[in-house]
């Protein structure tokens, strides 16, 4: 359901809601390395959303990737929808092609319940309330 592209972007973003603000932006390079992702994987992925204005950047020699209060409060499904699109997120977990309500997989039944609790959850979702939890303890992300 969601690629190790997504989880890798939300790691990133949550990296950036932790450790930036407008006054401190912080290059890919210093990145990649806490949330182990390579460089020049990250940066793309990076770029996306800020084309999407997801996160925000700037260019130049004091120039990086950060968030601004507008950022934190997008939800996380829009970074998954960034980066896999919503057919992917709504895609057949057996990979079939034409899975549906009307001509289910033989787990459709039981995937679709939880699909739809978890879009819904990642819909509301902030990236500031996830980032609180982590500054709070209620969750961990090896940063």
């Amino acid at each position: 359901m969601i690629s190790n592209s997504s989880k890798y972007a939300i790691k990133a973003v949550l990296y950036l809601a932790l450790h930036s603000s407008e006054e401190n932006k912080i290059m890919v390079k210093d990145i990649a390395e806490p949330i182990n992702v390579p460089q020049a994987y990250i940066a793309k992925l990076l770029q996306e959303l800020a084309k999407r204005k997801l996160i925000s950047s700037t260019r130049g020699p004091k120039g990086g990737f950060y968030l601004s209060e507008s950022d934190k409060n997008g939800n996380v499904l829009n970074i998954v929808s960034a980066i896999d699109s919503e057919k992917k997120l709504n895609a057949c977990i057996l990979s079939l092609e034409h899975c549906n309500e009307n001509k289910p997989c033989p787990l459709h039944h039981i995937i679709s319940p939880s699909r739809t609790i978890l879009m819904k959850n990642l819909k509301t979702k902030t990236i500031d309330e996830l980032s609180q939890d982590v500054k709070k303890g209620k969750s961990y992300l090896p940063l």
